[in-house]
C-alpha cells in the first residue's frame, strides 16, 4: 500500500479577501424548491453508473445465471453495495478538495507509485474499451447485421459524437447518458415481465457460496464488471467544481445531495445487473442450451420467449456499449491529465485504447469470451484505484471536515481486502491446483 508523503497540506479552496455576502450558488439552487433544487445536483453518479451496466456485465451476468442458476445472486448484491460505498467516497474527494483522485495521487504519493498507478490505469482503460466496443459491435450485428469490425468503427464514431456534446455544457452530456440508461432499464424491464423468475430460488442465492473454480472465475468477472476502476477516478472529476462551494457548510450540503445521487443511480444499476442474472437463471439454467456467448443468448431469447425479448436485449446492449464507451473515453482523459498533467487529442486516445478491441474483432476471436476475460482483468485493477481512495479520504489534512469516519475507513479497507483476496484465490486455483 503506497505511503502518503509527509507534510500534507489542506487543498480545499477557501475564499480570499472579504467574505462573500448573500446566498451562495448552492443556496440559490435549493431555494427553487425540493425537486427543482435537487435536479441540478443529480447527474455525476448517473454518468458513473453507466460503467456498472456496460457490456461486460451482460457477458458475466448472463454466463453466471445460465451456468449456476441463482448461486451468484449474492455476488451481484455485494458488488453493488461495494460500488455505492466506493462511488460515495470518490465523489466526496471532488467535493471536499476541488481536485480529482488522479491529481491528488500525483501530488501526495511518491513519484514511482504515481507513475505505476497511471500505467496500470491506462491498461485497465484498454480492458474497459475491449468490453464496451465488443458489446456495442455485437449489438449492431444482432440488430442490423453489420459486420463486427465495421460495427466497432461505428461505435467509435458515435462515442465521439456523444463526447462532443460536452462543448455545449455538462448537462447535455449527462442527459444523453441518462437517456441511454433509460433504454437499458426499459429493455430489461420488458424481459423480466415476460420471463419472470423463481422468487424462492432467487432468495436462496443471497447465501454466499461457490461451486468450483469456474464459479470463482465468474464471480471475479462479475465483480470486475460491477466495480469499475476507471470511474473511481472519473467520479471525483465530475464533482470537482460542478457547483461553486463557498465554505464547509456548502460542502456538507453538497455531500448530502451527492449521497442521494449515488443511491438512486447505483440502485438502478444494481437492479439491471440483478435482472440480467435472474433472467438468465430462469430462462437458460438447466435447459442444456449453449448460451456461452451473447449471440447465443440473444438467439435463446428469440427461441424461448420471442423476437420482442430478443430485440429488447439487443437494444439494451447497444445503449450500454455506446454510453459506456463515451464515459470510458472521458475517464481516460481525466486519468492522463491528473497523473501526468498531459492531454492528447480525444481521437488519438480513443484510437490507442480501442485498438485491442478492434484486433479482437478483426481476427475473429470469440468476442463473448473476450468480454468475460476483460472483466477479470478489470477486477485486478480495482485495488490499485481503491487503496488510494481510502488513503486520501482518511487524511484530515486533505479532506478537512469531510474526512472519513473511522467506520467508513474500516469498511472501505475491508472491501479492498476482500477484492484482493478473491483475486489471489482465483490465481491460486487457476495455476496451482
Amino acid at each position: 500500500m503506497p505511503a502518503m508523503t509527509p507534510g500534507l497540506v489542506a487543498l480545499r479552496a477557501e475564499p480570499v479577501g472579504p467574505p462573500a455576502t448573500g446566498p451562495s450558488e448552492l443556496q440559490q439552487l435549493r431555494a427553487r424548491g425540493r425537486i427543482r433544487g435537487l435536479l441540478p445536483m443529480l447527474g455525476p453518479a448517473f454518468v458513473a453508473c453507466i460503467a456498472y451496466v456496460d457490456p461486460g456485465n451482460f457477458a458475466t451476468n448472463i454466463a453466471g445465471g445460465a451456468d449456476y442458476g441463482y448461486l451468484l445472486v449474492w455476488v451481484i448484491v455485494a458488488a453493488n453495495l461495494m460500488a455505492m460505498l466506493i462511488q460515495n467516497l470518490t465523489a466526496k474527494i471532488g467535493i471536499a478538495t476541488g481536485q480529482n483522485l488522479a491529481e491528488l495521487c500525483r501530488e501526495h504519493f511518491p513519484r514511482r507509485v504515481s507513475v505505476g498507478l497511471w500505467i496500470q490505469a491506462e491498461l485497465i482503460a484498454m480492458a474497459t474499451d475491449l468490453a464496451e466496443f465488443i458489446g456495442a459491435a455485437i449489438a449492431l450485428n444482432l440488430l442490423f447485421g453489420v459486420p463486427l469490425f465495421v460495427s466497432g468503427l461505428i461505435t467509435a464514431a458515435v462515442a465521439f459524437g456523444i463526447l462532443a456534446l460536452q462543448t455545449r455544457g455538462y448537462r447535455r452530456f449527462e442527459q444523453v447518458i441518462i437517456g441511454f440508461l433509460g433504454v437499458i432499464l426499459l429493455g430489461f424491464l420488458y424481459d423480466t415481465l415476460h420471463i419472470g423468475f423463481d422468487g424462492g430460488a432467487a432468495a436462496r442465492g443471497f447465501i454466499p457460496g461457490f461451486q468450483g473454480t469456474d464459479s470463482v472465475l465468474l464471480a471475479t468477472g462479475i465483480l470486475g464488471a460491477t466495480v469499475m476502476p476507471h470511474v473511481i477516478y472519473l467520479h471525483s472529476s465530475l464533482t470537482q467544481g460542478r457547483i461553486p462551494l463557498r465554505d464547509d457548510a456548502d460542502r456538507r450540503r453538497m455531500l448530502r445531495f451527492n449521497r442521494i445521487d449515488v443511491t438512486i443511480a447505483m440502485t438502478l444499476a444494481g437492479l439491471v445487473n440483478l435482472s440480467m442474472l435472474l433472467i438468465a437463471a430462469s430462462l437458460f439454467h438447466g435447459t442444456g442450451l449453449d448460451v456461452s456467448s451473447i449471440e447465443s443468448a440473444h438467439q435463446g431469447f428469440r427461441d424461448l420467449v420471442g423476437p420482442g425479448a430478443a430485440f429488447a436485449f439487443a437494444a439494451a446492449l447497444l445503449a450500454s456499449g455506446l454510453a459506456s464507451s463515451s464515459v470510458g473515453t472521458q475517464a481516460g482523459q481525466v486519468v492522463m491529465q491528473g497523473f501526468i498533467r498531459r492531454t492528447i487529442p480525444v481521437v488519438l486516445r480513443r484510437g490507442i485504447t480501442m485498438a485491442p478491441a478492434l484486433v479482437v474483432l478483426a481476427v475473429g476471436l470469440d468476442p463473448s469470451r473476450s468480454l468475460v476475460i476483460s472483466q477479470v482483468v478489470l477486477s485486478f485493477g480495482i485495488p490499485f484505484a481503491l487503496v488510494p481512495v481510502v488513503l486520501i479520504t482518511k487524511s484530515p489534512a486533505i479532506m478537512g471536515p469531510l474526512v472519513n469516519r473511522r467506520v467508513t475507513t474500516v469498511a472501505a479497507s475491508i472491501v479492498a481486502g476482500v477484492i484482493s483476496l478473491l483475486n489471489a484465490f482465483l490465481l491460486y486455483q487457476t495455476f496451482f491446483s
